[in-house]
């Protein structure tokens, strides 16, 4: 029997600019076969009218994308006020449309009231599941179950035009924030209510939109100069943390973590994850969280080559 081909072992993490109108999988499969990766996975989906950030993890990089998927991130968004659809945004049928008696003081205001710790309730058109299914297809079918509220923060609102019934804003937020949910919020405390016209995440965790690649982009790469090419477009295993404390290992103390041992380290903080690095030769080994006796235990760790 023929060796099935499994792809290559890329590892790193790629920036894709999602385009609109595609799904976060259907975006991912599509870059794992411009790379002929044999693993691939990404960071936390948007949805099909959304674009922009959408980090892509190869290989040893999907250890490490449940820390991405924690990450605060920032969207750009265009909320169309006055019009309320089933789904909360412009895919959506609509279901309700009211006058629009508000001036920009008083949207401005309205959002501001949304900056620091709020309760969202998720939209049945959210990916979230219940009994194993996602709510959005329990919505297809005209089925609407009891949600939990979820608890967010909202770190910063800024304001940047406000037409007659439109307004775009940039927000900033944790990880599990509903944009559709805050704009439709937006709506009922304006007495209009709304839906997201047009989104598009610009930031998540420590990446910056400028490093983003689109799928056309992606393509050009390829063609000029092939696999060599578009691998040197990928970030590191560590960016995905690199906001966090780093700690260097001695050698020795390195071969014993990579055992899968708690070992100790001169330079470290009193608590919480860090990040692992061979202090010889400045080699990303993993994460670790510091234990109560000060010791650094294993828990994400990069296989070795």
């Amino acid at each position: 029997m023929a060796k099935r081909h499994r792809g290559r072992a890329v590892n790193g993490i790629l920036l894709l600019d999602k385009p609109a109108g595609v799904t976060s999988n259907g975006a991912l499969q599509i870059v794992k076969r411009l790379y002929g990766a044999a693993k691939a996975g990404h960071t936390g989906s948007l949805d099909p009218l959304a674009t922009g950030m959408l980090p892509i993890c190869f290989g040893e990089a999907t250890k490490f994308s449940q820390f991405l998927l924690d990450a605060d991130k920032s969207y750009l968004v265009t909320a169309k006020l006055g019009v309320v659809t089933n789904t909360g945004d412009a895919d959506g049928e609509v279901v309700k449309q009211s006058p629009v008696n508000v001036d920009a003081a008083t949207i401005t205001a309205a959002l501001m009231e949304f900056v620091g710790d709020i309760e969202q309730i998720p939209s049945m058109f959210s990916a979230i599941k219940h009994n194993g299914q996602p709510l959005y297809k329990l919505a297809r079918q005209g089925i609407e179950v009891e949600r939990k509220v979820r608890h967010v923060t909202i770190h910063r609102i800024t304001v940047l035009d406000v037409r007659a019934d439109e307004v775009d804003f940039e927000v900033a937020c944790t990880k599990g924030t509903y944009v559709r949910t805050l704009v439709e919020d937006l709506g009922e405390k304006l007495g209009c209510g709304g839906h997201v016209q047009a989104l598009r995440r610009l930031t998540a965790g420590p990446y910056p939109m400028e490093r983003m690649l689109t799928l056309d982009q992606l393509g050009a790469i390829k063609e000029q100069g092939d696999f060599a090419a578009l691998d040197q477009q990928l970030l590191p295993l560590s960016s995905s943390v690199a906001d966090w404390r780093a700690v260097e290992l001695s050698d020795n103390a390195a071969f014993y973590l990579l055992q899968g041992q708690a070992v100790m380290a001169s330079d470290r903080p009193r608590e919480g994850w860090v990040t692992l690095y061979q202090a010889s030769d400045k080699r990303f080994l993993g994460v670790g969280e510091i234990l109560e006796d000060g010791r650094i235990a294993p828990r994400r760790l990069v296989a070795e080559s």
